[in-house]
């Protein structure tokens, strides 16, 4: 994972977006390009229903920019004295990219790092575009700046294909690991592998020594029983398949990811 992708904006929670993808980078001495991205606009509708997003008539997108790249190059000279380990920060000059584009660059990408979505943090569409538009995965930070990333990590096991391509993306940090975890929450797996037989053997083959957990729902959600046991494991990384279920019927019943996205406060490595 060496090249990292930190799109900007001057939401509340970028502190902790910077301090995340600093960490990501310190684990693989890799480069951070910062990007800034373009907020969201009042939506018009004009004649015929056509929907067109209309700027603040003092929105300056140069002094935006400007901005944005003077926190993150003083983030990065902040932390310029310590020790590293080869991280490199760099802008990406040029204008403000959009949701859309940003889903289209991050496939150059090995890791794209965003801030939690809420009315303090990311957008959910910018999100979803690098969630399902780029191909890679999505390393969601806290709303407060985590102390450590990756030594104790926690996989939500639920045997789905996205789970299984989560934790394929995830390997170089697993391989790093100090401690990693399988949790099974009883109820919300579909047929697939076991954790404590296949989950654990697959693992062993990549030289990764993880215990299994299964726990059943307790009368909660199971986004709620997995922030939990994060909780109580001391776990700083969350390994996660992102909509087993789908967006929509997420959003009707609700579901793991969606409770994640919205409570989690801990670094949740995404894949869908």
């Amino acid at each position: 994972m060496k090249s990292i992708l930190l799109p900007m904006d001057q939401s509340e929670q970028i502190p902790s977006a910077l301090d995340t993808a600093r960490l990501a980078a310190t684990l693989f001495g890799s480069t951070v390009d910062g990007v800034a991205l373009r907020p969201a606009f009042t939506e018009v509708v004009a004649g015929d229903m056509m929907a067109i997003t209309m700027p603040s008539a003092d929105w300056d997108e140069i002094e935006y920019c400007r901005n944005l790249r003077q926190t993150f190059d003083a983030h990065a000279a902040q932390h310029a004295g310590e020790s590293t380990k080869g991280v490199r920060f760099r802008w990406r000059a040029g204008s403000t990219i959009t949701d859309a584009a940003l889903g289209n660059l991050a496939r150059a990408y090995d890791l794209t790092v965003l801030s939690r979505p809420g009315s303090h943090g990311a957008l959910m569409s910018t999100l979803e575009s690098a969630l399902f538009d780029s191909g890679r995965p999505v390393l969601m930070a806290p709303p407060s700046s985590p102390k450590s990333l990756g030594q104790t990590v926690l996989i939500h096991w639920n045997a789905s294909t996205e789970m299984s391509r989560a934790i394929s993306m995830a390997m170089p940090i697993l391989c790093k690991a100090e401690r990693v975890m399988l949790l099974t929450v009883e109820g919300s797996v579909v047929p697939g592998p076991a954790a404590a037989k296949d989950g654990l053997r697959y693992l062993a083959d990549h030289g990764i020594a993880a215990t299994e957990k299964t726990l059943g729902a307790r009368g909660q959600r199971p986004g709620e029983v997995i922030l939990a046991e994060a909780r109580a494991q001391g776990t700083d990384l969350l390994i996660k398949g992102a909509y087993t279920q789908s967006r929509f019927r997420q959003m009707i019943f609700g579901g793991a990811t969606q409770h994640v996205l919205a409570a989690a406060e801990l670094p949740v490595f995404l894949a869908n």
